[in-house]
């Protein structure tokens, strides 16, 4: 069987069965164990509706990221073979591939419109894995897959290392978990530094970028490890008080034309609105991440260390 085949015959079925089991298993942690974590009714059918209803409207504007993938193929430089260290080499390029785009949709403002959605609740559990964009074909990002078809690799082993990497993070979203071995917690991304990445306190805020494996955040310098003595306050810096889907998946969109379409603005002031890191004012109004790091003393501790 190729591997276009397991994806349009099984792998549909076994994720939407696995998601299910996680979001049980959670649930009957938290209920009948003790475990930490909270999963609230209504916060969490919104999440899964986001969810299940996100897949059929990017199926339908996928065409925007497979006529891409397919059309730059003929000019790939080489031709690999799809076997097992292919598929190893591919997923772990792919991976460092998923840091990059998850690294500019926290820092150009286009792409937190679309990623925004996954990070509007103040809860952390699996639902909130589902909770996804419906544009993230229009986003631009996607076309970070490139390189790896031009390389040599079979767009359908691209699509699937994707599918693959997706699926892992799913289950990273849980307070249930506390912290893995040591050498996993070192080389691959767990619920413990994904709780990081969702927390918005200051020293929380643009780390653990990371899919599958956690070097990227390492070797990068984007790194941060959950700290006991700091719960993560889970949400957005300033925090969206509704549960209007409409609202939870525009709202970044409109803030962008709102902001781009004042008058008396630049040219290069406008573009900023669309681009520039999320928070960014032309009269400096507003804080970017790194202005509220910076105000609370976290980017003189990093710089004294350098030192």
């Amino acid at each position: 069987m190729t591997i276009d085949q397991f994806m349009n015959q099984n792998w549909v079925v076994i994720t939407l069965l696995a998601f299910g089991t996680g979001v049980l298993l959670e649930l009957g942690a938290i209920r009948f164990l003790r475990r930490r974590g909270k999963m609230p009714l209504k916060d969490s059918l919104l999440s899964i509706f986001l969810g299940l209803a996100s897949d059929p409207v990017n199926a339908i504007f996928a065409f925007i990221t497979t006529a891409a993938l397919f059309g730059v193929a003929p000019f790939a430089i080489a031709e690999i073979p799809v076997t097992w260290w292919s598929f190893l080499l591919c997923f772990v390029l792919d991976d460092l591939r998923f840091y990059l785009h998850h690294r500019i949709c926290h820092r150009v403002r286009w792409g937190w419109a679309m990623h925004v959605v996954h990070h509007s609740s103040t809860n952390f559990n699996m639902p909130i894995a589902l909770r996804q964009s419906w544009m993230k074909h229009f986003t631009g990002t996607m076309m970070l897959k490139i390189p790896l078809i031009l390389i040599g690799f079979d767009p359908v082993l691209v699509i699937f290392c994707g599918v693959l990497n997706a699926t892992y993070q799913f289950f990273l979203h849980t307070e249930t978990i506390d912290r893995m071995p040591r050498w996993f917690e070192t080389v691959f991304n767990t619920p413990s530094h994904h709780r990081v990445h969702h927390g918005r306190n200051p020293k929380y805020l643009d780390a653990n970028y990371a899919g599958t494996l956690i070097i990227w955040d390492r070797i990068f310098g984007t790194f941060v490890e959950e700290d006991r003595a700091e719960p993560v306050d889970y949400g957005l810096v300033k925090n969206l008080e509704t549960y209007n889907p409409i609202t939870i998946l525009t709202h970044e969109y409109v803030g962008i034309a709102k902001d781009a379409s004042q008058s008396g603005l630049s040219l290069r002031q406008r573009l900023c609105y669309i681009f520039a890191p999320p928070g960014w004012s032309h009269d400096g109004s507003r804080q970017t991440s790194m202005d509220i790091k910076r105000e609370a003393g976290l980017l003189l501790d990093k710089e004294l260390q350098k030192a």
